[in-house]
C-alpha cells in the first residue's frame, strides 16, 4: 500500500496497482522514494478522491478486455467528467500534476468540446474571461486570423 496525502491533510491509501497509474508515483516508487507519506502539496483532497477513484476503475477495467468492459469504461468517463467548472479545472490541474495521461486527456478533451463551434464571444461568457481588448485591438486580430472566423 502507498499513502498519499493532499495539501488539506487528507491521507489516501492505495494499492500499488492504481499507484503506478500516476506516473508521478510510479517514478518514485522506481527509483525508492515511496516510503511513509507522499505528500502532494499541489491536490486537495476531495480531488484526489476522485483521481483515486478514476484510477481504479481504469485498473479494474484494464483487467477485464471484453467489450462490454470497455463500453462501462466510457460511460464511467462520460460520467466521471459531467462535474462542475472549478471542479474540471482542478481535476486537470491535478492529472498534469500527477501526470495520469488517459485522465489528463479525457478532461482537456471535455473542455475542448465545451469551446467546440462556439463563438469568442460565447467562449468568454462561458469561461468568465473579461473582454480586454479595445475594439480596435479586437478588430486587428480579426483580421490577422481571418482564417479562424471562416
Amino acid at each position: 500500500m502507498i499513502t498519499l496525502k493532499s495539501n488539506d491533510g487528507e491521507t489516501f491509501d492505495i494499492d500499488e496497482t492504481v499507484a503506478v497509474e500516476l506516473q508521478i508515483i510510479k517514478h518514485m516508487m522506481e527509483v525508492g522514494c515511496s516510503g511513509g507519506e507522499i505528500p502532494l502539496p499541489n491536490v486537495a483532497g476531495k480531488i484526489l478522491a476522485k483521481l483515486i477513484e478514476y484510477c481504479n476503475k481504469h485498473v479494474e477495467s484494464g483487467k477485464a478486455e471484453e467489450q462490454a468492459a470497455s463500453d462501462d469504461l466510457k460511460a464511467y468517463d462520460a460520467d466521471f467528467v459531467n462535474v462542475d467548472q472549478a471542479t474540471l479545472f482542478d481535476i486537470i490541474l491535478a492529472a498534469n500534476y500527477l501526470d495520469i495521461k488517459s485522465l489528463l486527456d479525457l478532461t482537456c478533451q471535455t473542455v475542448a468540446d465545451m469551446v467546440k463551434g462556439k463563438t469568442p464571444e460565447e467562449i468568454r461568457r462561458i469561461f468568465c474571461i473579461k473582454n480586454d481588448f479595445t475594439p480596435e485591438e479586437e478588430e486587428e486580430v480579426r483580421r490577422e486570423n481571418q482564417w479562424a472566423f471562416e
